[in-house]
């Protein structure tokens, strides 16, 4: 490689997405005080560019607008140029996203912003491109414009950035208002469902025509809906669409067929065209999803796709110490001998490969017939490429294939003529000899910084997948990840996790020079991968941390005169914002999580405090909820157990008993929402016999292994057999 032409300061940082921009002839500085005083000093504005390493827009500004030495000049002169990983620094990228959003109607990333030198916002956007096009204006003239408004206007700009600053603040509040009480559940659920159905896709599956995102939000919440509505039309209607949906992801090009995994969302309505980059926090949610929709049905096909999404999890975004990596990107060269990289390049074939690869004459199939033939007939493979020119606007995809389940193997087996139980290891054979060829194109970039919510997710996603299928090795490698989040992103002195750490030079874990602490999200999806972890494994300590650091989350972001939880901490002084978050997205809003960690919480130690605080979160959000549920599916759901009140199952048992092993056996089978596990082991002097007295009351009958049902500490009584168990978990 020749030697770069310019670095920047960016070079001292850890983030994968500010490396990126190390060798830009802009003079980058990351977010931090001395960008801050520099602004002041100079009496320049801001120019804060966020974005994300696998963002693929990120990458295109960066190629036409930041590597350009002219417009990086205009740049340099007229303002402080400021660099956010967004995924590092969640709290900043949302006060100023808030600000984006309401000023322009849209938002994403790359968001470029203009600030004040105190960091108060008064112009912003997404994309830029380099110089003016039609409809769209370019970001030299941008530049231009703001730096004489800057010098001309600047009191007029200062104004309004205050009264800007005033309108966010009070848009964004969201509060309890008087005496407000939760709001009641059964309309709230009633309207999500309806609300859902009706932007329900009932050809493809999921809720809008495209782009089409993968929402575990919405599924869980209908698999949620359908425990309490089994008997009732409308709740099979929520298992069918939450069902229909998963399986059209899956036989869609979102899903990774030859690489496993799935990518971020599909361009089309029909999952076929996705953006190719692969989240850790889709893989998560993704995982735990399948695994519920397994324990539902008891239909292989979703076993074995969350068996897919862990294979890929481990091989591809694992760290050797244990931790799992953010994201891998949507572009890639496509030979080694490219120039240029391309959206999909890692993941797309022309059908003159397939057929190269699979030259072999399938044995029993009609005269001729090749293994290249029946795998790209299922696949949907087409010569001159199943890529619509429509969702190709680069033409980066013409003439490529994505891989998208178009026949079903009764229809494919036919057509060759074929037995049926031949198709699966034809099938099998053809993605097994893709994946050699592919492993020979370079890869697409990974990146390798570790966040401690993301990681919450995967051990979520880990735990609950190895429950559902009964698998080990999956609940062992969520109690690796556990181990790890414990070593490299906690700090025992004061009790509070640190947001990210870092893949090094030689594979070592590091950590920036100012660690980053934990955010609310950290905390929630932390805590919430603890409580899974204990469940899956029954091992006390796990449950110990998760209420120490419920706790610490409360000390931190409680907000005790509006109620709900702040996204981040106070005291940050280059904060304009508190921000309560009040959407389930891609991710899940942390408040909506943190309701049911509270109850759940409560369920362990007996403090019925945590119960109240729960209550207090759904007051907060309670005119959202009533109005647009459909904006917050997990905290409707969670209205749902706040007034259902969550079942103790208690299991009294040797650890290692068989009796005991059944009776676990049988909570793990059944999809029961509303319970938490408690594995009373008769050690009296043990954490949870400390957290929770009335287990010391409950006795093994006929020195087996017992369940009780409790709720409110009250308990049904005792059954010995997992029939009779059962019928206690299945409404």
């Amino acid at each position: 490689p020749s030697v770069p032409r310019h670095t920047n300061r960016l070079i001292k940082e850890k983030s994968p997405y500010l490396l990126q921009h190390a060798h830009n002839p802009v003079d980058w500085y990351p977010w931090g005080q001395e960008a801050f005083d520099k602004a002041k000093a100079e009496n320049k504005p801001i120019f804060l560019s966020v974005g994300y390493s696998t963002c693929h827009w990120c990458h295109v500004m960066e190629e036409e607008s930041f590597k350009n030495k002219e417009i990086g000049e205009i740049m340099n002169e007229n303002f402080v140029c400021v660099k956010v990983d967004r995924e590092e620094r969640p709290d900043v990228d949302k006060v100023y996203m808030t600000f984006v959003q309401a000023t322009s109607g849209g938002g994403g990333w790359p968001m470029s912003v203009w600030l004040t030198p105190d960091l108060k916002p008064f112009a912003g956007g997404t994309y830029f491109p380099p110089e003016d096009r039609f409809h769209h204006v370019g970001f030299r003239t941008v530049l231009l414009r703001i730096a004489e408004q800057w010098k001309e206007n600047k009191d007029a700009l200062l104004e309004s950035s205050q009264k800007i600053l005033e309108a966010l603040l009070y848009r964004s509040e969201v509060s309890v208002r008087g005496q407000e009480s939760p709001p009641p559940s059964k309309e709230v659920m009633a309207a999500c469902f309806q609300q859902l159905s009706s932007s329900y896709d009932k050809d493809y599956g999921g809720f809008s025509e495209s782009p089409k995102f993968p929402t575990p939000v919405n599924l869980n919440f209908l698999f949620t809906y359908w425990a309490l509505h089994q008997t009732t039309p409308e709740g099979a209607r929520a298992l069918q669409m939450a069902l229909h949906t998963l399986r059209m992801m899956a036989h869609g090009g979102i899903h990774d067929h030859v690489g496993q995994g799935f990518h971020r969302y599909s361009t089309d309505q029909h999952w076929h065209v996705p953006h190719f980059e692969k989240m850790l926090y889709d893989q998560g949610q993704l995982a735990a999803v399948y695994s519920r929709a397994f324990q539902i049905s008891g239909d292989e096909f979703f076993a074995d796709v969350t068996r897919d999404i862990l294979l890929y999890v481990s091989r591809d975004l694992s760290d050797q110490a244990g931790g799992f990596y953010s994201a891998e990107d949507a572009d890639s060269y496509p030979t080694t001998a490219s120039r240029e990289k391309r959206e999909g390049a890692f993941c797309v074939w022309a059908a003159e490969e397939i057929r190269a690869l699979l030259p072999d004459r399938v044995e029993g199939a009609t005269e001729g017939t090749t293994l290249g033939d029946v795998f790209m007939y299922y696949y949907g493979v087409e010569e001159t490429g199943n890529v619509s020119p429509m969702k190709d606007p680069h033409q980066e995809l013409k003439g490529k294939n994505v891989l998208i389940a178009r026949s079903s193997p009764e229809l494919t087996a036919a057509k060759f003529g074929l037995e049926p139980g031949q198709l699966g290891a034809l099938l099998r054979e053809g993605r097994q000899r893709l994946a050699t060829a592919r492993a020979q194109r370079p890869r697409p970039h990974l990146d390798t910084k570790m966040l401690a919510a993301w990681n919450g997710l995967m051990i979520s996603g880990f735990a609950q997948a190895g429950v559902a299928l009964a698998e080990q090795d999956y609940v062992s490698r969520a109690a690796q990840a556990a181990a790890f989040l414990q070593k490299h992103l906690f700090d025992p002195a004061s009790g509070r996790l640190l947001r990210s750490c870092y893949r090094g030079e030689d594979n070592t874990v590091e950590q920036s020079a100012v660690p980053i602490q934990g955010f609310l999200e950290d905390y929630v999806f932390v805590i919430q991968a603890l409580f899974d972890l204990y469940e899956a494994l029954l091992e006390q300590s796990w449950l110990e941390w998760a209420l120490q650091l419920q706790d610490m989350q409360d000390k931190l972001f409680w907000d005790p005169k509006g109620f709900a939880y702040f996204s981040s901490e106070a005291g940050d002084p280059s904060l304009l914002l508190r921000l309560k978050d009040d959407q389930d997205g891609a991710e899940p809003t942390a408040n909506s999580v943190a309701v049911t960690n509270l109850l759940r919480a409560a369920c362990y130690s007996g403090r019925m405090e945590w119960v109240e605080k729960a209550g207090q979160i759904l007051a907060a959000f309670s005119e959202r909820l009533q109005k647009i549920p459909i904006a917050l599916p997990e905290m409707a759901r969670a209205t749902a157990l706040f007034h259902h009140t969550l079942k103790q199952v208690v299991i009294c048992g040797d650890p290692q008993g068989e009796d005991t092993k059944q009776m676990l056996r049988c909570v793990h089978s059944v999809f029961s929402p509303n319970k938490v596990l408690v594995l009373a082991d008769g050690d009296s002097a043990g954490f949870l016999y400390h957290q929770l007295p009335f287990l010391a009351s409950l006795q093994r009958k006929d020195g087996k292994a017992t369940a009780y049902v409790c709720s409110n500490f009250t308990c049904s009584l005792p059954v010995t057999s997992t029939q009779e168990l059962r019928g206690m978990l299945c409404p």
